[in-house]
Order: C-alpha cells, then sequence, then structure tokens
C-alpha cells in the first residue's frame, strides 16, 4: 500500500448488510464505519467517495479447507458489480472466523450490541489482517 493521502475502506459482504470499516492510508488505524444495505450500491458507492478511499479491501469467505462456498461465489459476484461503478483498486483478504473474533471482541467490551455492530466489527478485522499482512510484505 502506498503512503498517499486518502483511506483503505474495506467491506465485510454479508447476504443481507455490508460492514463497512476504514482506515488512513498514513495512520493505519482500522476503526468502524458503519454498515450498508447489499441491495444500495449507490449509497455504498457514495460512501467510497465521500470517505476519498484510494483502495478497497474485500474480505473473501472461504470454508476450513481453504475451499470456495456459495458465499464466496456471491462475494465475489458483487464485487464484479462494485468493481464496475467505481474507479478504484479492489484486493482480496482472507475472511476466516472474523464474524466469531468480531463478536467476541464487542462482549469483552461488556456492552449491547447488534448483528450490524457485528458486521462492521468484522470489517475492521479483515482490514487489521490486510494492514499487518501488507507491512510484513513491505518491511
Amino acid at each position: 500500500m502506498s503512503e498517499v493521502a486518502g483511506y483503505v475502506v474495506c467491506l465485510d459482504v454479508g447476504d443481507r448488510r455490508i460492514g463497512v470499516a476504514l482506515a488512513s492510508t498514513i495512520a493505519r488505524l482500522p476503526a468502524p464505519l458503519t454498515t450498508v444495505d447489499r441491495d444500495d450500491i449507490d449509497g455504498l458507492v457514495q460512501l467510497l467517495k465521500q470517505q476519498d478511499a484510494s483502495l478497497v479491501v474485500i474480505g473473501l469467505p472461504r470454508d476450513i479447507n481453504g475451499r470456495q462456498t456459495e458465499q464466496t461465489v456471491k462475494t465475489q459476484n458483487f464485487a464484479e458489480a462494485l468493481a464496475k461503478r467505481i474507479n478504484l483498486p479492489i484486493v482480496w483478504q482472507d475472511e476466516s472466523v472474523t464474524s466469531i473474533k468480531a463478536e467476541e471482541r464487542l462482549q469483552s467490551r461488556g456492552v449491547d450490541y447488534t448483528k450490524a455492530d457485528i458486521d462492521a466489527e468484522s470489517a475492521v478485522i479483515i482490514l487489521e489482517d490486510y494492514l499487518t499482512n501488507t507491512h510484513r510484505r513491505t518491511a
């Protein structure tokens, strides 16, 4: 990832909602941003513009053995549709068990949370993994 001004936006694509996380390309500190309805691609495109996105990271779901699932194909199809609407690079990041990790993280905070909170926190974990892996490759 180049050190240019802008933001990396991460998407955790589900059947109904998309969890969205954000990190500055300089500070590299991911934070949950929001969730958007999966059917609201116009809203997502607008959000990417508003957030000055320079890169989109999308969590790639696979089964425990690393094989494609029905959700993998759905996510890839969504990414293809999004790519036609934006002029930004899209990269994939493994999202193994991020929903479980996200729920555990939220439970540890001792406050009430919703499924949308889990989706947004999952996007944070995916983005953390991406940033860690990118740093390892460039260090």
